[in-house]
């Protein structure tokens, strides 16, 4: 049912007219911030208690090391990651998600919804 409201929502709010150049923006901004290959995964694996680099790395199959560190600083400078090191020896770094990257929980949710009943879709085909 819950569903159901959902996706009525979502029509009524994509028949309306819009301000489309205002849309397109706000899509290419979030695109920039999330899109790509690897960092909706790699937020997937920090909010399923991955931490470490290595941890991460080893949780994501196909990620190259220089990847994970390149995508890694890309998100802390958007503001999804937090890295903090730990004065240890040797000194510990760890990585966890920022509130402001929970915000859009509920959106990767939804796409990992989306893409399991798109999977099960084709695979039907």
């Amino acid at each position: 049912m819950e569903d159901q409201l959902r996706l009525e929502k979502a029509r009524e709010v994509l028949s309306n007219p819009r301000n489309q150049k205002e849309e397109v923006q706000a899509l290419q901004d979030t695109i920039y911030v999330i899109g790509g290959k690897w960092k909706l995964p790699i937020v997937n694996s920090l909010c399923n208690g991955n931490k470490r680099f290595r941890d991460i790395e080893r949780s994501i199959p196909g990620i190259t090391t220089r990847m994970l560190s390149r995508e890694l600083k890309d998100m802390e400078a958007n503001q999804l990651v937090r890295r903090t090191v730990i004065p240890d020896s040797p000194v510990l770094v760890e990585y966890t998600v920022t509130d402001y990257c929970r915000s859009f929980g509920d959106i990767i949710l939804e796409m990992i919804k989306w893409g399991k009943q798109h999977r099960e879709k084709i695979r039907k085909k």
